[in-house]
């Protein structure tokens, strides 16, 4: 396999005029940017319509495309708007933020104008043809949203009528007739945003990059897929989940994470031969060229929390499909190329699952000073099969980790980073960070945009187990030099990772 170099950076942190990033011209243009550093992987968020929380991981639907990234300029183009719509209303103050108050307030006020002036002037044709060829995921996912909105955004186990929480036939063709406009709007809004990701996939692959995408190994309990698809989780006669996801006390909480998502209920998932997965699965391989499986342990033995508990000190373990949902897929779906989100503590039989399944693991250096030198995440023990990170998503800059650090962790730092890659004092950590990963044996070194700026804690995206202030990070219009371009690439070059 051949060594390779990447950038993680969200979508929705792209500059833009309208509060949040889309994939319009500001996608290309750092497209542009990967292609002149050396770069071939551009590595994204979870692209899914985000819920309360606005974390990309609680998504309304697991085939659905985020609204948010629907670019605004593309719609002028195509006639459905103008300028001066657009204007009218408020996109944030901070360039360097998202709002997503405002956001949410602005963004589907003028989506409504554009679909009523595509009823009015369009050919529908394309949008019949999408509709149809979409339309197992589709029905589901658009009569969730109206009927959502109906109840006042309430999640579907709260909605005030039985039939339609629990998916009565009658119910289901009542509230399609009534609401019939209003799912349409919905429908409309997968349609151009699929129809603009083709463009911007087309467009990335185009320049020679890859995209790596992220699909949440776990899906919200406010969703379609859940009120859609009761037997594929485990729920109890109420449809109440009997546990929830999370994991234990680790290094990113002392409390652990809780996340609150329903559990699989794995015995009827096997009996189908996965066919929910596998359809998931696939959805994901047309949108992306590689796919980040999140949290892959728990296709090993996943952590259950009881449905209504505090936090994650209290759960157990339980053992996943394991290999044999590998084995499907394969034979299901052919090769499917895969990257395996592998932190966390990890049993020796989710080594042997990842072994076994041949798929690259994942490596973080902000994780590599903590112990001695046998630590796994020392750029020094790695094997090739794996991709290598500054930091993820889920923590500090590296900027922000190493003005934290305790003492003794960033004298190990220190000490390493000198022999490794010559770091001198009054050099530039984050340079030295993307150094070392790019010279690792990793196949893959990828690097969160905020480290290649050298910013620090304020543009951290995630802290784990907390609410408000996540994925809120923006880049500045003008924040990439050319001396950062020439930076990256002379590294790739340096350390072969410029594809031929």
């Amino acid at each position: 396999m051949a060594r390779v170099s990447g950038v993680l950076m969200p979508i929705t942190s792209l500059p833009s005029p309208y509060g949040i990033g889309t994939i319009g011209k500001e996608a290309r243009k750092f497209a542009d940017f990967l292609k002149k550093a050396g770069q071939s992987i551009w590595q994204i968020l979870p692209v899914g319509p985000t819920s309360y929380g606005d974390s990309p991981y609680q998504s309304f639907s697991t085939y659905a495309g985020n609204p948010y990234m629907i670019d605004l300029d593309t719609l002028v183009k195509e006639g459905l708007l103008t300028k001066a719509q657009i204007k009218k209303f408020p996109w944030g103050e901070n360039e360097e933020k998202i709002d997503y108050g405002t956001i949410y307030y602005s963004r589907f006020q003028v989506l409504r104008l554009a679909y009523a002036k595509f009823r009015e002037v369009a050919d529908q044709k394309a949008f019949s043809s999408f509709k149809r060829k979409n339309a197992k995921w589709l029905k589901d996912y658009a009569l969730y949203m109206a009927v959502k909105l109906h109840f006042d955004n309430k999640a579907w186990p709260e909605w005030e009528d039985e039939g339609i929480r629990l998916r009565d036939p009658k119910a289901i063709d009542r509230y399609t007739r009534k609401f019939k406009d209003e799912i349409d709007f919905w429908k409309w809004l997968q349609f151009e945003f699929y129809k603009q990701w083709e463009d911007f996939r087309a467009y990335v692959n185009g320049k020679g990059i890859k995209i790596l995408g992220d699909m949440p190994i776990y899906v919200a309990m406010d969703s379609a897929d859940t009120w859609a698809n009761p037997e594929v989780f485990w729920l109890d006669e109420e449809r109440k989940p009997v546990c929830v996801a999370g994991c234990p006390p680790d290094y990113f909480s002392e409390t652990g994470q809780l996340w609150g998502n329903p559990l699989y209920n794995w015995d009827y998932l096997k009996s189908t031969g996965y066919q929910w997965w596998m359809g998931r699965i696939a959805a994901a391989d047309k949108l992306f060229d590689i796919t980040r499986i999140d949290h892959f342990r728990a296709f090993d033995t996943y952590y259950a929390i009881p449905f209504g508990a505090e936090n994650a000190i209290v759960g157990e373990w339980k053992n996943g499909p394991g290999i044999d949902f590998f084995n499907v897929m394969r034979e299901t779906l052919g090769e499917i190329e895969i990257v395996a989100e592998d932190l966390g503590e990890l049993f020796d039989s989710v080594k042997e699952l990842l072994e076994e399944s041949g798929y690259p693991g994942m490596k973080v250096l902000e994780f590599a000073f903590a112990d001695d030198d046998e630590n796994n995440f020392l750029p020094t023990n790695y094997t090739e099969n794996c991709v290598v990170y500054t930091g993820t998503h889920d923590n500090d800059t590296v900027m922000g980790w190493y003005e934290t650090a305790e003492g003794w962790e960033k004298e190990h730092c220190n000490k390493f980073m000198k022999d490794y890659v010559g770091m001198d004092f009054g050099d530039a950590v984050n340079w030295k960070f993307i150094e070392a990963a790019y010279k690792s044996v990793a196949n893959y070194a990828i690097i969160q945009m905020q480290d290649i700026l050298g910013l620090g804690t304020e543009a951290r995206i995630n802290t784990p187990s907390t609410l408000g202030g996540n994925w809120a990070w923006r880049m500045k219009k003008d924040a990439i030099t050319k001396d950062i371009t020439e930076r990256l690439y002379d590294l790739s070059k340096t350390y072969s990772r410029l594809e031929d």
